[in-house]
């Protein structure tokens, strides 16, 4: 299997397209930049944060990243397992040049990968991350003579920083009081190596954890939607819990299921937090084009401003920094916090959501009933290459001529009550179908047309 490299960082399969050579120069390409680090206020050049999910490929490829950075002569400074937001907390800390977190995010045990960070504490923009591809191609890497490579450091409290900004965000003492009931899922993944502290010593909850050891031994299929956490409801009924949390592998999504054992999903989890937040800090709100209309419906509850970005969290990141954003994010359940970091970020979500619960009382079910109701279906199909999505857009824009059609980000087409999207997926060799609409009758029977259309169009 081909691994994926793109502007957004490394995924594949490990001993089948990830292999220790290529780690190494990526590190070696990463730590290259770093080392070339304008001389500024606040960023030490050549120094770089280095985090990893908790699977059990990733001591390897750390081992392979570390040699990378050492001969480019790069100071490391080594967070172990930790969450992705948390690496991107780490470097603004820290004042890195640079940041690399090792994690294939949802996708499968078997694969593996890297996300650089730049030193704003955020992923690498478009032109950023085609600097990075362009000169892993050339290979005119750094490298240190034997009295300049470089060294590792282990960070003593990689979370502390993490946690810190976001305890501030919200009243601890008002959800201490009021000892939430939590069933956590980390499912093996990284945000088990600091999320039931969090929950438990910082906001006082009563939590069960499944999966709290961060092996990256999944005990289900990792991507956090409905159909991979029938585990999770059932435990939020068997034990009453107000309210059910599941973390992605590198934790910076986060799914959520009420009281009742009722999946709440991802596309709420932005809605929500949009909801508490912008009710007393107003801004505007940037989400993605794959993202609900709910949070539009959401912003303009709250009298907010609501913009939309092409898919990608720096894209969106990027977004918000021209707007000056509130707060931003995507549908996938994933939150971006401007006051913490410009990741998105799980911890943020639990935060907030907590701070909202304790503050309006009720049940997070009722305050989901509350929000406009819509119906989101999300379908993927392969694709032997990247380029044959154009041709699924050219023929899906042929069979609704009536939509409006936004292009630029794969094709997005709105009707009045409904829309349906296509894009090529920056991490795996797929395209993926949305389709949303007040109904889930329509938005089913639009998705799974759509998907076809695209798929007879792609192969």
């Amino acid at each position: 299997m081909p691994r994926i490299l793109s502007v957004s960082g490394l995924r594949g399969v490990v001993g089948d397209g990830l292999d220790a050579d290529f780690l190494t120069r990526f590190g070696q390409a990463v730590g290259t930049l770093a080392m070339r680090e304008p001389v500024r206020d606040g960023v030490n050049r050549g120094l770089v944060v280095l985090t990893r999910d908790g699977r059990p490929t990733g001591s390897m490829v750390r081992h392979c990243v570390v040699g990378g950075l050492l001969a480019a002569g790069c100071r490391v400074l080594d967070g172990g397992v930790a969450m992705t937001p948390t690496c991107g907390v780490l470097v603004q800390h820290h004042g890195a040049a640079a940041g690399l977190q090792i994690t294939a995010s949802h996708n499968p045990l078997e694969w593996n990968g890297l996300k650089p960070f730049s030193p704003s504490g955020g992923v690498l923009n478009a032109e950023q991350g085609q600097e990075l591809v362009a000169l892993l191609e050339s290979g005119e890497f750094a490298a240190a003579g034997w009295d300049g490579v470089g060294s590792v450091e282990t960070l003593a409290d990689p979370h502390g920083p993490h946690l810190r900004r976001v305890l501030a965000l919200v009243d601890r003492e008002a959800i201490r009081a009021k000892r939430f009931k939590v069933v956590l899922d980390c499912n093996r993944g990284s945000g088990g190596a600091a999320t039931p502290g969090f929950l438990r010593d910082e906001l006082g909850c009563e939590v069960v954890v499944l999966g709290e050891t961060p092996d990256g031994l999944f005990e289900h299929t990792p991507e956090p939607t409905e159909a991979n956490l029938t585990g999770l409801c059932d435990e939020v009924r068997r034990h009453g819990a107000d309210v059910g949390f599941a973390q992605d592998p590198d934790a910076d999504r986060l799914a959520v299921v009420d009281e009742n054992g009722r999946y709440i999903g991802e596309e709420l989890t932005l809605a929500l937090c949009a909801d508490h937040v912008l009710a007393t800090c107003k801004g505007p709100l940037v989400v993605n084009g794959s993202t609900s209309r709910v949070n539009a419906d959401v912003a303009e509850r709250r009298g907010c401003a609501f913009h939309r970005s092409a898919v990608g969290e720096a894209n969106v990141v990027g977004e918000m920094n021209r707007v000056g954003a509130a707060l931003g994010g995507e549908g996938n359940g994933g939150v971006i916090e401007p006051k913490v970091g410009p990741v998105r970020d799980s911890l943020v979500s639990i935060a907030y959501l907590l701070d909202g619960l304790a503050k309006r009382g009720g049940s997070v079910g009722a305050w989901a009933d509350s929000l406009p109701q819509y119906a989101i279906v999300k379908k993927k199909f392969a694709v032997p290459s990247p380029d044959r999505v154009n041709a699924a857009c050219d023929a899906l824009a042929a069979a609704y001529p009536d939509a409006e059609a936004k292009w630029g980000d794969g094709l997005r087409l709105d009707w009045p009550d409904r829309w349906v999207q296509v894009r090529a997926s920056n991490t795996e060799p797929i395209a993926r179908v949305i389709a949303e609409a007040p109904g889930a009758d329509v938005s089913e029977a639009l998705a799974a047309e759509a998907t076809a259309i695209c798929e007879r169009a792609a192969a």
